[in-house]
């Protein structure tokens, strides 16, 4: 006879999802965002792409940003990372005003921003030495990192030597490296096959559990978004502001097997329902050009 499954109770659930949420608001603010705007002058006059953006965002949270192309999910890292300079308002870490780049912000591109002359330790030695630091400690402390994503075997490589995966985790490596208090990372496995991006998503989690750290991540996936996050930020285009400020009610840890939960189900509605509104799905009509015999239909 076989076993009965015990089904998870949903009233459970919720209560662990509502604590772990109240415990998140519990902790320090780590960011501060106040009216964040971006515009652009041009021929046609000024372009906002975005608008009086406000949010904060608590210690050790994993915060996603998505949105329709066009939405300045990638301009709002840019800026908090000090990489793009704002037209209005100010952002705070710690509660201090902050521009430009820092160690104290870290930040992984989706290309792969490796020194290919580098090996794997001299990449990630080189975001320690650029700040300052040198001795036999830098090269302890590069392993440590490179230890902590897993690529120990891989210290003497070069990037041409790496599959796409590793390449992005030693990028993470080096930009851990610092220590800094918020890591930015701009859809970072955008360029990775399926499997391997389900690969990084756990090993980030993995990561992130094991470091002091809070993320913002930039995707237009809507599973990696509900996957990885606390809380998902949702922005609207032209221009460019906050919809709506969701919380994930998927318990952690995660797991692939939660993608087809009630719970990740209804949040990714919920996303679609914001982005792709129905309104918005009615497909142009193509022009009438057949390039097959009328008797070879497809459907």
């Amino acid at each position: 006879m076989s076993e009965l499954i015990q089904l998870p109770d949903c009233r459970e659930q919720s209560a662990a999802v509502k604590a772990r949420f109240d415990s998140i608001k519990q902790r320090p603010v780590k960011l501060q965002v106040r009216e964040l705007s971006k515009s652009f002058t041009t021929n046609k006059g000024q372009v906002d792409v975005l608008k009086s953006v406000s949010f904060d965002v608590h210690r050790r949270e994993f915060i996603s940003v998505i949105g329709p192309s066009g939405c300045g999910k990638s301009t709002l890292i840019r800026m908090l990372a000090g990489l793009e300079v704002p037209t209005g308002g100010q952002f705070l870490l710690d509660g201090e005003s902050v521009s430009g780049p820092s160690a104290e912000r870290g930040m992984v591109f989706q290309g792969y921003t490796l020194f290919p002359w580098l090996s794997v330790k001299k990449n990630v030695m080189f975001g320690l030495e650029v700040n300052g630091r040198s001795g036999t400690t830098v090269e302890q402390e590069a392993m440590q990192w490179i230890d902590l994503v897993g690529l120990t075997k891989f210290a003497e490589a070069y990037p041409s030597q790496l599959s796409g995966g590793m390449k992005q985790r030693v990028a993470i490596a080096r930009a851990l490296a610092n220590q800094p208090k918020i890591l930015f990372m701009d859809e970072p496995f955008g360029a990775l096959d399926a499997q391997t991006r389900g690969q990084m998503q756990a090993y980030l989690l993995q990561i992130w559990r094991n470091v002091d750290v809070t993320i913002m991540f930039v995707t237009h996936d809507l599973d990696e978004a509900i996957y990885l996050s606390d809380r998902i930020l949702v922005l609207k285009a032209n221009p460019g502001e906050i919809q709506e400020f969701i919380e994930v009610p998927v318990p952690r840890p995660r797991s692939p097997e939660q993608f087809i939960t009630p719970e990740f189900l209804a949040i990714k509605q919920r996303l679609e329902e914001l982005i792709h509104p129905q309104k918005d799905m009615v497909l142009d009509k193509l022009p009438i050009v057949r390039m097959t015999s009328a008797d070879d239909n497809v459907e």
